[in-house]
């Protein structure tokens, strides 16, 4: 049976729909925690070179990490939360 026979029109992106059909047999538990894994690490790096992209375009450094990590303190003691 094809994925998209059983899954309705536009509720899927083809991303999504191709990671079905990789993932369309069965594997073992173990498979999955390192494919998770493996997942996990790549978004990870990915948000970690756009921070750092960041970081050069607008010149910030270690003074901007204290400068939010301040910011975070002060907020835990002055802050009202709704």
């Amino acid at each position: 049976m094809v994925i998209e026979e059983i899954l309705p029109s536009g509720k899927f992106t083809q991303a999504q729909l191709e990671l079905l059909r990789m993932f369309s047999k069965q594997y073992p538990d173990n498979v999955w925690v390192e494919v998770k894994d493996m997942l996990s690490k790549y978004f990870m790096e990915k948000a970690s070179d756009e921070m750092d992209n960041l970081f050069e375009k607008k010149g910030w450094g270690n003074e901007k990490i204290k400068e939010w990590a301040s910011e975070h303190r002060e907020c835990k003691t002055n802050c009202v939360r709704g």
